[in-house]
């Protein structure tokens, strides 16, 4: 069975740099869509603590990435990428689900 997520090189980099700057210990990152933006849903990464009783666990490139239940559902089958560009830096995502999005990126519906 294909991964709900996969990460792109660059993006497992910048999460195992992440952690590892984290002053206390971390299970891994959690990724996650809440309501919000121009075009209805946003993604959200965190740092996870633990693991919660329902989430989607995905070990990969040597990082750990648990999925919300909840947006299991929007998020199979998307791509996770690390992004530099002189002005900003920032984790983004291709997702095969998606409908449409917003002119600025920063959300998305299914």
């Amino acid at each position: 069975m294909k991964n709900v997520i996969s990460l792109t090189d660059s993006a497992a980099k910048q999460v195992k740099l992440l952690i590892e700057k984290r002053a206390k210990p971390t299970f891994g990152i959690r990724v996650g869509v809440k309501s919000g933006g121009c075009a209805g849903q946003t993604y959200y990464v965190e740092y996870a603590d633990s693991k919660n009783q329902f989430d989607e666990v995905v070990e990969e490139k040597g990082v750990r990435v648990l999925i919300n239940p909840k947006a299991l559902m929007y998020i199979l089958g998307s791509e996770m990428d690390y992004v530099e560009t002189k002005f900003k830096s920032q984790f983004t995502f291709t997702n095969p689900n998606e409908k449409a999005n917003c002119g600025c990126g920063k959300s998305f519906s299914i």
